[in-house]
């Protein structure tokens, strides 16, 4: 019995491990993969007319955590997007995505990596930017 219970133990402590710091990637040892929660900051224009828009106004995205996975959207509609680097993304704004004289609301949506299932935060998508169209 005392073998038995001794083999075990490895496992229950990985278990536990597990079980206390679930959702807590800095000290979970199996959320070495789990992709950052997106930030933003700024846009590179808060306000623009919608003639720019028609013409094909390219806005960056300014923030961090940003991703080769993370994807703009606009007014929840995911939009081609184009990673800079880990703090800037851009994409075009055209009539098709954004139809008219209005607000947008702007956020960055990473999605979770293939930790998610194993009790990691992994992915997520940023707080609201507000882009002015007159």
């Amino acid at each position: 019995m005392k073998q038995i219970s001794a083999s075990f133990r490895p496992l229950s402590t990985l278990l536990l491990a597990v079980l206390l710091f679930t959702g807590c990637n800095a000290l979970n040892p199996l959320c070495g993969s789990a992709r950052p929660a997106p930030s933003v900051s700024s846009l590179s224009a808060d306000t623009i007319t919608f003639n720019q828009v028609q013409q094909g106004f390219v806005l960056t995205v300014n923030g961090s955590d940003l991703l080769a996975s993370s994807v703009v959207m606009i007014n929840g509609t995911a939009v081609p997007t184009l990673v800079l680097s880990s703090k800037e993304v851009e994409v075009t704004l055209t009539p098709s995505v954004i139809s008219g004289p209005g607000t947008a609301s702007v956020v960055v949506h990473t999605p979770g990596g293939n930790s998610s299932s194993l009790g990691c935060n992994s992915g997520g998508t940023s707080h609201t930017l507000t882009l002015t169209v007159t």
